[in-house]
């Protein structure tokens, strides 16, 4: 067991260590730093992922917290909805944007006549990565909230506490493990995503190209570009998921959880 599991983790790493090898000691990633594409792309991707992290937050809680506490008629069917873009190739999932919120697309032209246009803007890339994203959190968060014992929250509401308080108090805390796990998941899809930004928002330079299109932009004309903008959205992706492995995630939440 042991040797697969260290011959597991050499073929997980060893690209990924090529990768930044060359990059440092190529001299790439130096120059990279000083590539106006490259800054911009980390800039937009970092702005990006950021917004489309807090609308799912915003948006999928209550979602999660619905499925994971109430059945209903149909119940299954959203959830397997919201599961669909998990399996969808990213290509599919662009598409299909472009022909619900596209020019040309059933909801083009009434977003069109308010002034509104979607594709091939920023707010495009921000909802390709949400779209592709999202189901990593909400499943997380489902999970979170379906494994809280449900006596606890009540003893907190016959002690007084309004539901507000027990969200804040008990389910939050409690659920903490499952939503930080979900955040990372799901930014780190955010981050990445290629397939749905580049068919429903295009690839122009500081408006709608992120890191991972400037890694294929590069990869057809300079391999030491591709390289570079390659080996910082690695780095980028590492520093989160060390980062949230050294955070105490009760106090992202600004409260104690019980023992």
């Amino acid at each position: 067991m042991g040797v697969l599991a260290a011959t597991t983790t050499v073929l997980l790493a060893l690209p990924v260590v090529v990768l930044l090898g060359r990059a440092v000691l190529g001299g790439s990633l130096r120059a990279a730093v000083e590539d106006p594409a490259i800054v911009d792309a980390l800039v937009l991707s970092l702005a990006t992922t950021a917004v489309s992290l807090v609308l799912t937050i915003a948006l999928g809680t209550p979602l999660a917290f619905v499925l994971a506490r109430r059945r209903f008629p149909g119940s299954t069917l959203v959830e397997a909805i919201v599961d669909l873009p998990i399996v969808l190739p990213p290509s599919v999932a662009g598409l299909a944007l472009l022909l619900a919120f596209g020019r040309r697309g059933l909801l083009g032209g009434p977003l069109a006549s308010v002034g509104i246009e979607l594709p091939f803007s920023t707010l495009a890339v921000i909802m390709a990565q949400a779209f592709v994203a999202a189901p990593f959190f909400i499943r997380a968060a489902r999970a979170g909230f379906a494994g809280v014992d449900a006596d606890l929250e009540d003893a907190a509401r016959v002690d007084g506490g309004d539901e507000w308080a027990v969200l804040r108090r008990i389910t939050l805390p409690l659920s903490a493990a499952p939503l930080a796990a979900g955040l990372v998941m799901t930014w780190a899809r955010a981050m990445g995503e290629f397939g749905a930004t580049i068919m429903f928002a295009g690839n122009i330079q500081g408006l709608t190209q992120t890191l991972p299109l400037v890694v294929y932009s590069e990869f057809q004309s300079s391999l030491d570009g591709s390289i570079a903008a390659a080996a910082i959205l690695v780095l980028a992706a590492l520093g989160v998921l060390i980062s949230v492995r050294l955070i105490h995630w009760r106090s992202v939440f600004g409260v104690a959880a019980l023992p």
